[in-house]
C-alpha cells in the first residue's frame, strides 16, 4: 500500500534523531567544559558553532516540515493520501529535508543548503497547489 506516512514518518525519524546528535554534541561539549551552562541558559548562540549547527539544524524541522505535516493530514482526512502523485512528492520533500539537514551538520555550506531548502520549498508549494486545485477542481 501506498501512502503519504512513510515519508512522514521519515520526517519524524529525521527529527528524533537530530534531536539526539543534538543533546550528545550539548551534552559532550558541557562535559568538555567547552561552555559554561550559566551562558547557555538563555541565549542558545552561545554553543560553539559546531554544536549550535546541530541545534539550528533541529529547530529547522520545526519550520518548513510543519506545513508538510499539515498537508499530508488533510490528504489523509480527504482520501488522496495513497495518491502515487502525491506520494512521489513527498518522499521528494523529505529527501531534500535530509539533504539538507545533512549539508547543516556537516560542512554547513551555506548555498548549498539554500538550494536544497530552496528545492524542497519548491516541491512543497507544488504538492500545495495541485492539493487546492484538487480541491477546488474536484480531481
Amino acid at each position: 500500500m501506498s501512502s503519504v506516512i512513510y515519508p512522514v514518518l521519515a520526517q519524524v525519524f529525521l527529527t528524533l534523531a537530530l534531536m539526539i546528535l543534538m543533546a550528545i554534541k550539548r551534552v559532550g561539549g558541557a562535559r568538555a567544559r567547552r561552555y559554561k551552562i550559566r551562558d547557555i541558559a538563555v541565549n542558545n548562540n552561545n554553543y560553539p558553532d559546531d554544536i549550535r549547527k546541530f541545534g539550528n539544524a533541529y529547530a529547522n524541522q520545526f519550520e518548513l516540515p510543519v506545513l508538510f505535516y499539515l498537508l499530508t493530514v488533510l490528504l489523509i482526512i480527504t482520501g488522496k493520501h495513497s495518491s502515487n502523485l502525491y506520494v512521489g512528492l513527498a518522499s521528494l520533500f523529505v529527501l531534500l529535508r535530509y539533504i539538507h539537514a545533512f549539508i547543516h551538520v556537516t560542512s554547513n555550506h551555506v548555498i548549498r543548503r539554500f538550494y536544497a531548502f530552496l528545492a524542497g520549498a519548491v516541491v512543497l508549494v507544488c504538492m500545495w497547489i495541485l492539493f487546492a486545485v484538487s480541491v477546488f477542481v474536484g480531481f
